[in-house]
C-alpha cells in the first residue's frame, strides 16, 4: 500500500528536530529507522502530516561508558548493539536481544530509539530495557528529562515522551559479571515474541504478558526470598494480563512465561 501524502523535512541536529516539531505539533512524526512508523502509515494506521527525520544526526549514534553507566544514542542500529564490544562486554542481554531482531536487513535500519518509543510490547528493545533498569534520556527545547524505564511505558504503543520532546540517548547500568538470561517464544524465526522473558541483577521483565512489558514482581519477591528457581518461577505471570491473538490464549501465554522465566533464571545463575 501506499502512504498518504505528506511533508518530508530532514533534521540536521536535535536543536533543529525539536524546532520542527514544536512548529509542526500534532502534524509531525519522527522518522528513524522507518521500520515502526512507515509499515503504519501504509496500512492508514498513522497520518502525519510531517515527517521529520532525524536520521543523519550523528551525534545520536554513538555508544560510549560514562562511569558505571553504558550511553547509547538513539540512532544506534540494532546491528551496531549487537556488535559492539562496549555492549558485549558490559550489557550482554542487550547484544543478545538485538541479536534476535528480524533479519539482517531490518537489524541495519531499525533503531534502539525508534523501538523504544515505538513501545510494542511483544519487541525487545523494551523488554531488554525494562529487565536492565535503564533510564532513557528525552531532549524538549527548553531541558533533558531522564525517564526509568519503570515509568517510561504507559499502555500500548505509549511512553511518557511528550509530543516535543525527542528521545537522545539510553542509558543502561554496566551489568558486566552479572548473570543474565533472555528467553523468546515466537512463531518463526526472528520474529515477535509471543512471549519474552528477561533477567539481569534480580530483575525479571515479561514480554506480550500486557499492554506494555511488565516486571514479574511476585517472580522477583519469590527470587529475593531464596525460594528457589521454580518458585519464582511459578509466580512469574501474577498480575498479568497476556495478550490474545492467533499465537495463543491466556493460560497458554501464562504457562509459557513461567517455562521461559525458568529457563532464563537457570541461565542467569548457571544452573540450567
Amino acid at each position: 500500500m501506499i502512504p498518504p501524502l505528506f511533508r518530508y523535512e530532514r533534521a540536521g541536529s536535535v536543536e533543529q528536530a525539536l524546532s520542527l516539531l514544536a512548529e509542526h505539533g500534532d502534524e509531525a512524526k519522527v522518522l528513524a529507522g522507518g521500520h515502526s512508523l512507515l509499515p503504519m502509515m501504509k496500512l492508514r494506521l498513522a497520518n502525519p502530516a510531517v515527517l521529520v527525520d532525524i536520521g543523519r544526526i550523528a551525534d545520536l549514534r554513538q555508544i560510549r561508558l560514562d562511569g558505571d553507566q553504558v550511553v547509547i544514542g538513539a540512532l544506534c542500529t540494532h546491528a551496531q548493539i549487537a556488535s559492539s564490544a562496549v555492549i558485549g562486554e558490559h550489557l550482554p542481554l542487550l547484544a543478545r536481544a538485538a541479536g534476535m531482531i528480524g533479519d539482517p536487513q531490518v537489524r541495519h535500519r531499525g533503531t534502539i530509539g525508534g523501538s523504544l518509543v515505538h513501545a510494542d510490547p511483544k519487541a525487545d528493545h523494551p523488554l531488554a530495557a525494562l529487565a536492565s533498569g535503564a533510564t532513557i534520556v528525552v531532549q524538549g527545547s527548553q531541558a533533558r528529562r531522564e525517564i526509568p524505564s519503570d515509568e517510561f511505558f504507559l499502555g500500548y504503543f505509549t511512553t511518557a515522551v511528550e509530543p516535543d520532546e525527542l528521545l537522545v540517548e539510553v542509558r543502561f547500568p554496566s551489568a558486566a559479571g552479572l548473570g543474565w538470561g533472555y528467553e523468546k517464544l515466537v512463531a518463526r524465526s526472528n520474529d515477535w515474541a509471543v512471549v519474552g522473558v528477561a533477567t539481569v541483577g534480580g530483575r525479571i521483565a515479561l514480554a506480550a504478558m500486557g499492554d506494555r512489558p511488565l516486571r514479574a514482581r511476585g517472580a522477583e519477591e519469590a527470587l529475593a526470598a531464596g525460594l528457589g528457581i521454580q518458585a519464582a518461577a511459578d509466580r512469574a505471570a501474577e498480575d498479568t494480563e497476556p495478550n490474545v491473538d492467533i499465537s495463543g490464549d491466556v493460560e497458554y501465554r501464562s504457562h509459557i512465561a513461567r517455562v521461559l522465566t525458568r529457563r532464563a533464571l537457570a541461565a542467569a545463575t548457571g544452573s540450567g
